[in-house]
This record gives C-alpha cells, structure tokens and sequence, in this order.
C-alpha cells in the first residue's frame, strides 16, 4: 500500500508542482485546497492520468475545528499521512502603518496557525503507524532576512522556522524528520508583480532570474526520500543567492 501524504494549497502554484512531483515518487496523495476545487481537481486529475493515486480535500486551515474534524475523520477512513507538506498560505502586503487588523491576523491564521491546525491532528497517528514521516513546510526568504511590506507575511514565515526546528527536535526519536524549504521568488501567480518593481528584485538576485516551481518540488520531493531520513531541523532556502 502507498504511504500517504497530505499537501496542503495544492490546487494552483508550488503546491500543484509538489503533489505532482510526490506522486510521480509513488506517494498516495490527499491534495488539499480551500476555495479553489477546479485547480484541486486538475491536480488530482493529472497525477492520476500519469498513473499515480490522488483525491481531492477541503477544509480551511486557518479554521482549527474544521481542521481537526475533517482531517479526523479523514484519518479514522483512510489511516495516518506518512507525510504533510505545509504549503497553504496567502499574502497580504503593504507598509506596516498602513496594514488592517485583518492583513496582520489573515496572514498570521493562514500561514502560522495553518501549521498548527494541520499538523496537530494529524501527528498521533503518523507516530503511531511507527513508520517514520516526513513533515515539510513551505517558508520563505521573507521569514528568514524580513521583506519591506511583509512585516505579516515575514513574521508568519519566521515563527514557522521556529516550530518546524523545536518540533524535529521532539520527533526525531520517532525517525520522523521535519523541515523547512524557504524558496525566493518563484514564478508563480504569487509573485505577480509590474515589470519595474520585478526587474528590481531580480537585481538582488545572483543568478538573475525567478526560481520555477519545479526546482522548489523536487527538493521536497528529495527530503521525502530514503536519502535524506538523516536531514532534519533544517531551512532549505532555493532562492537564487539572494542571500
């Protein structure tokens, strides 16, 4: 039977390329979205028109007990995840005097919190399926040096730098690793910005270009492998040099 992994926000972006990638490696993926079922579905849809096993999920991660209800009764179906991808989160950008009460918690529930209301119902039973896991999270370069008018969105990216590194640390008896991936910028609708304000920030950029989101999946897709059961408590950046 394949392990099963969970990615959260794979409906468009990074996370698309990631459950793509995990299932081309023979995972059973849970390909989570929100609002977005379409692209959840073409996502489903082009892993299992290659091939590989995928269904579609929802729930809101922000939103803690709709969080551990359906991913609850997800577990008791299904069985454990052997694996989660924290990918799932949103910008909301702008000087810090200028942000609403709504920019910084909206930020801060989705990509901070998320963590928290997807990994915590989920982590007894991977423990006990006594296999091992893999739990990686999708940070930012924004979390690790802070980024003008993403004093939210840095803030967020860098308490989950904390989690991921105190959690590896509880884990790792357990033989379940848990990392960070900090990409750049990535050519993703995310990053969609006018082309003065790119071209200044592919300036800071040694190699002189956006990273594509295949570069930033197969390195997930690496830490999910047999390989790399020794790498843990780590932050990945893919970034270009930026820095």
């Amino acid at each position: 039977m394949a392990k099963r992994v969970l990615v959260t926000g794979a409906s468009k972006g990074i996370g698309k390329g990631i459950a793509i990638d995990l299932a081309k490696n023979g995972f059973d993926i849970c390909v989570h979205f929100n609002k977005d079922k379409d692209g959840a579905l073409d996502t489903v849809n082009t892993i299992v028109s290659a091939g590989g096993t995928a269904k579609a999920i929802s729930f809101d991660v922000s939103d803690t007990k709709m969080c551990s209800e359906v991913l609850g009764q997800e577990i008791e179906d299904h069985g454990a995840f052997y694996g989660i991808v924290s990918n799932a989160g949103m910008v909301r950008d702008g000087a810090f005097p200028a942000l609403s009460d709504d920019d910084w918690f909206d930020v801060i529930n989705t990509d901070l919190n998320g963590f928290y209301n997807v990994v915590k119902p989920a982590i007894m039973p991977m423990i006990h399926l006594r296999a091992g896991g893999r739990i990686v999270c999708i940070g930012s370069v924004s979390g690790i040096i802070g980024n003008r008018g993403q004093v939210n969105y840095s803030a967020a990216k860098a308490g989950l730098i904390g989690a991921v590194k105190a959690l590896a640390v509880e884990l790792g008896k357990r033989r379940i690793t848990v990392n960070c991936v900090a990409p750049g910028l990535i050519d993703t609708q995310m990053a969609q910005m006018d082309d003065f304000v790119l071209n200044k920030v592919l300036e800071q950029i040694p190699l002189g270009r956006m990273g594509k989101v295949e570069e930033v999946s197969s390195l997930v897709s690496f830490l999910f492998k047999d390989e790399a059961e020794y790498i843990t408590r780590q932050v990945l950046t893919i970034n270009g040099g930026m820095f």
